[in-house]
């Protein structure tokens, strides 16, 4: 029986999930899970790959010896972050997307190529650590001269597995430098930008092998883990979804990309599917109530925390997508300075929580709906935050959709269902 082994990463944790078939039915089994979170050093917010490779291994490690029997394993990772090379040797530290280094590097590459045309030209909404952000920001801190790469996360970890680099389609749209029109690099914007050409070759698709470690093929699936989350959501219909983790992504399958001028208003993103464009927008997710228990209540389980956000009475609402709760020192004090009065207890703040995403939910469904011109009956939710019953209910009541909720491994799901797809592995 061929097994696959999909390492799903996450901002906060990693999983190593063992897939295969069994009577028609994918079975899984979760034999490594570890943690994961960004570092300060020196002042700013960084990742530490060793941590990151080592837990990698010691999970391919017990998967090997749990299912001899594997045949090929691939990694997903969120988005827009990368590792810079020298040859062989990473150049260090690695930025994490929450870190502030790009603030003021931004009024001055929309000098060069102003937001309306980034935007027509690549469909990525705005957001200040896009890796285009993020590049120039080390093309002015000198860190890419002498630079023969940069790989985003899960193609690095790849890279250190099996020794090929790549460049993978789904993760590459993240970062706001490939063209919507082509499907590759936008060579003409790079060049306006003065980023260095050879840093940018062409885009592998999901499927491809590139590689082998230990025995098992290396490949690609879709390495941005929206992307794979897609994949792994079991459509009845064709309706939006929300990718609910540290971030909520909420979008919808379509043909192509959407560069109007209403979905550039609306901040819209257009990403690389498995042969389509994720139309999606970023919410700022269970990072706002993750935090919050961190400073408020550490030791308290979530089902007492949401039972008593759910029976307290603070109605205020704040704009979960305000750049305020990006990185803040603390996420009580955020809340207060963006509240008209002060809950009571910790629930109120939490109550706030819950119920500002559902409202930022009902928004960007209204936003895609009108952007594309269609109406959906249906709301599907996948990922840690589907389990949370009380958010359920308030986006229904929000939204006005049947909420579909999905407590599963999504992208786990839809990297394992692309390693099977994948011709390479049956010829």
């Amino acid at each position: 029986m061929n097994r696959y082994l999909a390492i799903d990463i996450g901002a906060s944790s990693g999983r190593h999930i063992v897939g295969w078939k069994e009577g028609g039915e994918l079975r899984t089994e979760e034999v490594f899970r570890f943690p994961n979170g960004v570092l300060e050093k020196d002042g700013r917010l960084t990742w530490d790959l060793d941590a990151l490779l080592g837990y990698v291994k010691e999970g391919i490690s017990r998967a090997r010896a749990a299912f001899p029997d594997l045949v090929s394993l691939s990694v997903d990772t969120w988005g827009v972050d990368y590792v810079l090379m020298r040859g062989s040797q990473e150049v260090l530290p690695c930025y994490a997307y929450r870190d502030s280094r790009t603030e003021e590097i931004i009024p001055r590459v929309h000098e060069i190529v102003p937001f309306d045309l980034l935007y027509r030209r690549t469909g990525i909404q705005f957001q200040p650590f896009n890796t285009v952000y993020q590049l120039m920001a080390d093309l002015e801190a000198g860190r890419l001269e002498g630079a023969t790469d940069f790989l985003m996360l899960p193609c690095w970890l790849m890279y250190k597995l099996c020794g090929v680099k790549a460049h993978e389609y789904t993760n590459a749209t993240t970062g706001g430098l490939v063209s919507a029109e082509t499907g590759e690099y936008d060579q003409e914007l790079i060049r306006r930008l003065g980023l260095p050409e050879h840093l940018f070759p062409r885009l592998r698709q999901p499927g491809e092998v590139l590689g082998e470690y230990e025995g098992l093929k290396v490949l690609l699936c879709a390495t941005h883990d929206t992307g794979s989350a897609v994949e792994g959501i079991p459509m009845e219909t064709e309706a939006p979804y929300i990718s609910s983790g540290t971030w909520s992504l909420l979008g919808v399958r379509v043909p192509k990309p959407l560069t109007d001028a209403a979905s550039q208003a609306a901040n819209w993103s257009n990403e690389g599917g498995v042969g389509y464009t994720r139309y999606q927008k970023n919410i700022m997710g269970m990072w706002l109530v993750n935090r919050l228990r961190a400073e408020l209540c550490p030791d308290r389980p979530w089902n007492e925390i949401t039972a008593e956000a759910e029976a307290d009475r603070f109605d205020p609402v704040v704009d979960a997508n305000d750049p305020v709760f990006l990185a803040p020192e603390s996420m009580k004090a955020a809340f207060d300075a963006k509240l008209p009065r002060l809950p009571e207890s910790a629930a109120g703040y939490f109550r706030c929580a819950y119920r500002s995403l559902a409202q930022c939910y009902r928004q960007a469904i209204a936003e895609l709906e009108h952007n594309t011109g269609r109406s959906y009956d249906s709301l599907y939710i996948v990922g840690g935050g589907a389990k949370n019953q009380y958010l359920n209910r308030l986006t229904e009541e929000a939204t006005g959709k049947r909420v579909l909720a999905l407590p599963i491994e999504a992208t786990a799901l839809g990297n394992l269902n692309l390693q099977m797809k994948s011709q390479h592995l049956h010829r």
